[in-house]
């Protein structure tokens, strides 16, 4: 099964995780100090929400796959696009582990494809610049181009 994912900044992560898990009517998935995450079925979305210093909004987009073929099949799907591609093997974002594609569309918005398998401890080390998109030794995952965040919280 493929699961869009949607992933927010908020201002105040409390009184977003009321707000979604009224509007999905039950509790996140995952949560942690500055992260949350629901893995819902009905509708099927993996929807994460971070308060990480970023601008709040629309962070990016996504498509979660479940296993490392359907990663490789979307990646290629993805490279046809004429468009700058940029992969990683063992990403630690999010507090998970997974391999990802990433890639803007035409407006700009970052999109990643992915597949995780496994957890993290941590929100994560592995950073993409989105700008240029490269991946970025000593940024926070899922970072915003030209931002100095690091992955302590």
């Amino acid at each position: 099964m493929k699961r869009l994912h949607i992933h927010v900044s908020v201002s105040d992560l409390a009184d977003s995780i009321r707000f979604y898990a009224t509007l999905f009517g039950t509790q996140p998935t995952v949560e942690k100090h500055d992260y949350a995450k629901w893995m819902l079925d009905d509708p099927c979305v993996n929807f994460a929400i971070s308060a990480r210093g970023r601008s709040v909004g629309l962070d990016h987009l996504g498509i979660q796959v479940d296993s490392r073929d359907e990663l490789v099949e979307a990646s290629r799907r993805l490279a046809s696009a004429e468009r700058p591609l940029v992969e990683q093997t063992d990403a630690a974002c999010c507090y998970a582990r997974s391999d990802k594609a990433w890639i803007s569309d035409p407006q700009g918005i970052a999109w990643e494809t992915f597949h995780t398998h496994g957890d993290h401890t941590a929100y994560g080390e592995d950073g993409i610049d989105r700008a240029e998109l490269k991946p970025v030794a000593g940024k926070a995952c899922c970072a915003r181009p030209g931002t100095s965040e690091t992955s302590a919280p």
